[in-house]
């Protein structure tokens, strides 16, 4: 028999805590997970799942407006905050319940309660001690709101899915997916929305073309989109609005300011100083290409080691991370390249592969296709909105190096061309295929021409 109570004891049962402790326990390890919070993780809880339903939501008062120009009196009578958030709570209570029974019956034990390490190999849960020949950490991230002067004011994306009445006025901070995807909610519910962002155009790291076409049809659509600025202090009115001071001096009136300014891994009271475990300089857990920590028997995975911080990473960072412990035969490791990803934003964003900065970085000379254009369903709804796609070509090889776009259903059509990037489609593959006549999607295998090219 082993010394250990378990052969994995997994802290934070998120997205690549429960994949990795269910698939562990399938290749026979004796498993135990720890979770002190909610079971599924940010995503499933205050992340990806409840934002794509309040996404949803914030569209119809665009549907149901475009409806009129296809024939239809509709009338949008209200809209009934507290309700969507009754039944996004039902929605996750139901996910909450199916990552509860899969943990159970694939034999892991299901331990309710913040661990913490005692040494590498044992851990305490609510007084309780536990022993493991290993330790999985995977407890994610958390969202990092800056310190200054009336922060306490302020809420963060973990408590703008519980807010108890929808504010009229919103000011939302920061510059990333999750800033840019809040600020679309708020103003397709009707609430008088601005975005302010410290740097000249939100969405760093994305395609040139993708932050420039956003900027636009945000602007466009009302958002107030105010660049180069940030707040120097908050304070508290009679009226329990918010009086916003920026750097600059100006003041704003809001009844809410939410901050999306980034989040940081999730490593408050682990006892992490009772093991080698060894963080590096943004407060990451540092690991190495097999997930191993500078503590031989601990291990960690997901946000919390910084390194792409999507749930389907999690997903098969937890996969091939219980294969080689425990499959080894069957190990493969993670491909970080061309990994697809989708803003749900209004309209979506999804982009796969190489930007034309990165591209132009990594020292490839390039053919840039990129098109816009007024989707069908906007004509008759006498929408001017416009959608982006963009590929981004190696000029030598004819490689896909990149694929990017801004408009409905965006997520949809990468998802499949991701398919085709990773098994290495040229252009003249995309210029080969045959499009679904009359689809916005067809755009990506009909442009000929190249916008530029070096």
């Amino acid at each position: 028999m082993s010394q250990y109570d378990f052969d994995l004891f997994v802290i934070g049962a998120g997205s690549g805590g429960v994949r990795a402790s269910r698939m562990a326990a399938g290749f026979g390890a004796r498993v135990a997970v720890a979770e002190d919070r909610y079971l599924g993780g940010t995503c499933v809880n205050v992340g990806c799942v409840p934002k794509k339903l309040f996404s949803y939501a914030a569209h119809f008062s665009e549907d149901i407006a475009d409806a009129a120009g296809y024939g239809w009196d509709v009338a949008a009578p209200g809209f009934d905050w507290p309700r969507l958030v009754a039944n996004k709570n039902a929605e996750i209570s139901r996910l909450n319940g199916i990552y509860r029974n899969l943990l159970l019956s694939a034999g892991v034990q299901l331990i309710e309660g913040r661990a913490r390490f005692i040494d590498s190999h044992h851990v305490e849960v609510d007084g309780r001690r536990y022993s493991a020949e290993r330790v999985l950490i995977a407890t994610g991230g958390w969202p990092h709101v800056p310190d200054f002067p009336g922060n306490e004011h302020v809420i963060s994306s973990n408590e703008v899915f519980f807010l108890d009445k929808l504010p009229k006025r919103v000011l939302v901070v920061g510059g990333g997916y999750i800033a840019i995807e809040f600020a679309g909610i708020f103003h397709g519910l009707g609430c008088e929305t601005t975005q302010l962002y410290r740097g000249e155009l939100f969405l760093r790291g994305f395609d040139c073309s993708v932050r420039e076409h956003m900027a636009s049809v945000l602007a466009e659509k009302g958002v107030r989109l105010r660049f180069n600025g940030d707040v120097a202090r908050i304070e508290r009115n009679a009226d329990q609005s918010l009086s916003v001071t920026l750097a600059s001096g100006e003041q704003m009136e809001t009844d809410l300011v939410l901050y999306a300014t980034g989040r940081r891994a999730h490593t408050d009271d682990l006892g992490l100083e009772n093991t080698a475990v060894e963080l590096d300089d943004n407060g990451n857990i540092r690991v190495d290409e097999h997930y191993q920590t500078t503590d031989p028997a601990v291990l960690a995975i997901g946000d919390v080691t910084g390194t792409v911080q999507l749930t389907p990473v999690a997903l098969a960072e937890g996969m091939a991370l219980a294969r080689r412990l425990y499959r080894p035969e069957e190990y493969v490791p993670v491909d970080y390249n061309d990994i697809p990803t989708a803003v749900f934003c209004i309209p979506n964003i999804a982009t796969l592969g190489l930007s034309e900065e990165q591209a132009r970085a990594d020292g490839h000379r390039l053919r840039i296709y990129e098109s816009r254009f007024r989707a069908m369903r906007n004509t008759l709804a006498g929408r001017s909105e416009q959608s982006l796609m963009k590929l981004v070509v190696d000029k030598d090889t004819d490689r896909v190096l990149g694929v990017h776009m801004v408009g409905p259903e965006a997520g949809e059509i990468v998802q499949g061309l991701a398919v085709a990037i990773k098994a290495g489609a040229t252009k003249a593959v995309f210029d080969a295929t045959l499009g679904i006549h009359p689809t916005a999607a067809e755009e990506f295998v009909t442009m000929r021409t190249p916008s530029r090219e070096d």
